[in-house]
């Protein structure tokens, strides 16, 4: 991201789109769900800082395994009251969820990694076998033994 869009003061929806390698139908989709509120003139929406920071946040907490409707509430949470201690408590909440949710599916993904390594070596070790045998026996020989 460069210098410039960090200075700059309004964005179109195509220079988002460009800088966050999304489509345009993304960001309209994200204003639809209440996520973005660009300002409009006439049919064409500008986007200010805050809006770029708040695509910036959606794609993240994309990333993250976030869905929108928890990244829309933390959104509005943290517009409600900065300076409340309920509000920051339930934001932390949120996230402890998030981490546990994304703790447990580490844990999950482990687990299929690992026994998808077992498998691999299994099937690794069948073919082995089968190159072994073929290698003393040739095709021909097998055929004539299986009629």
């Amino acid at each position: 991201m460069s210098d410039i869009n960090n200075k700059q003061a309004t964005f179109s929806i195509s220079d988002l789109a460009k800088e966050f390698d999304v489509t345009t139908r993304s960001i309209r989709f994200y204003e639809d769900q209440g996520l973005l509120s660009p300002q409009r003139r006439g049919q064409t929406r500008i986007y200010n800082r805050r809006d770029r920071v708040r695509l910036k946040l959606i794609l993240r907490g994309k990333r993250l395994g976030f869905s929108l409707a928890e990244t829309g509430r933390l959104f509005n949470l943290y517009d409600a009251d900065k300076t409340s201690t309920n509000q920051l408590d339930t934001i932390m909440d949120l996230i402890a969820e998030k981490k546990s949710a994304l703790h447990q599916q580490l844990d999950d993904i482990q687990v299929v990694l690992m026994e998808l390594s077992t498998l691999e070596q299994r099937c690794k070790q069948a073919r082995q076998e089968l190159t072994s045998k073929t290698t003393a026996t040739p095709i021909s020989e097998l055929s004539k033994t299986t009629k």
